[in-house]
């Protein structure tokens, strides 16, 4: 990487802006220049970046002059209305809400799987949701063997995805009960300490979850085959950081767990922790901090000799979103 860049990071005082931070620092990514943009309230705090600090600048349609890429998590509503004035301005937008993932103009990318789809940008890319990403980064490379006809995951997402308050709540909720008080709740409609709740997002009149049904629309788009069928259930669990996934995965042809090991050892972003007759296998608690996405429990469906169970786990903050968002960056100045 030769050339620097102009960067701005939309949402900096967010979990995931400040993801992004870290990992734009941890792989070195070429900026000459960094703009933080957050909302009024964080107007003049300062963040540090590679043994600087930066000021926080609010977020408006004047902040993208000059600026190559602009990375926005400050959510859907502020992307759209936003991330347009950042185009227009001559920056590439990179996405990390839903706002534009589904539009046919905009590129849905996870580098490991198309990356190939940067290649017809019109100056905004979408990252994907944090509980899709880990999931086809797994099911591209058994996808490209055997042809997946239908996907049933059940996920058990950690609070980090709703955001800071929401981990705030957890603790302040874990206390509580194990002191013997009522916890109070703000974040969620129910108690989430010690708890699960089976209610991520708004749910649609068919009795599916927005949530859910982004796991069906992105995994199609980003596979690129709308005849995969796909049968989804997003849990939110007491966990600060790591998203999971119970992927059962039926193909055109039989496929072996012994097979698909020996595929996914070698798949790009993915590592194979497989040894249950020693406690080996995928957490949240070893995933955090990590890039790769961890797969294990590889087994055959008894029920069904055409299918495979899995069990996938990621950093939510990082390959779900920051990290993501980062390589897609990446790639691009390799184009």
């Amino acid at each position: 990487m030769s050339k620097e860049y102009r960067v701005a990071v939309a949402g900096a005082t967010g979990a995931v802006g400040g993801t992004m931070l870290e990992i734009l620092a941890e792989r070195d990514f070429p900026i000459d220049h960094l703009r933080l943009l957050a909302s009024e309230r964080s107007r003049g705090k300062r963040l540090r970046f590679r043994g600087e600090e930066f000021e926080v600048e609010v977020l408006s349609e004047d902040s993208f002059a000059g600026i190559d890429f602009a990375l926005f998590s400050a959510g859907s509503a502020r992307s759209r209305e936003f991330a347009p004035a950042a185009v227009a301005s001559g920056a590439i937008v990179v996405d990390n809400s839903s706002a534009f993932r589904m539009d046919p103009d905009v590129p849905l990318v996870v580098p490991e799987v198309n990356a190939h789809a940067l290649r017809n940008h019109r100056g905004l890319i979408a990252n994907p949701n944090c509980s899709t990403i880990p999931v086809v980064v797994v099911l591209k490379p058994l996808h490209d063997r055997f042809r997946i006809r239908r996907v049933v995951v059940s996920t058990y997402q950690s609070v980090s995805g709703t955001g800071t308050k929401a981990i705030q709540e957890l603790r302040d909720q874990s206390w509580a009960v194990l002191e013997g008080k009522r916890p109070v709740c703000e974040i969620y409609p129910h108690q989430i300490a010690f708890n699960c709740l089976p209610h991520i997002e708004s749910f649609n009149p068919d009795g599916y979850t927005t949530e859910e049904m982004k796991l069906q629309n992105e995994t199609r788009k980003i596979i690129e085959d709308d005849e995969i069928r796909v049968s989804p259930t997003c849990v939110r669990v007491p966990v600060i950081v790591g998203h999971s996934a119970s992927v059962n995965a039926e193909f055109e042809r039989k496929v072996s767990a012994a097979e698909a090991r020996e595929i996914l050892a070698t798949a790009p972003g993915v590592e194979v922790l497989d040894d249950p007759e020693r406690s080996v296998y995928p957490m949240a608690v070893d995933a955090e901090g990590k890039d790769a996405t961890f797969v294990g429990r590889i087994r055959g469906d008894i029920s069904c000799e055409m299918a495979l169970n899995l069990w996938i786990v990621s950093d939510n903050l990082r390959k779900g979103a920051a990290l993501n968002a980062v390589q897609i960056c990446e790639a691009l100045n390799r184009l």
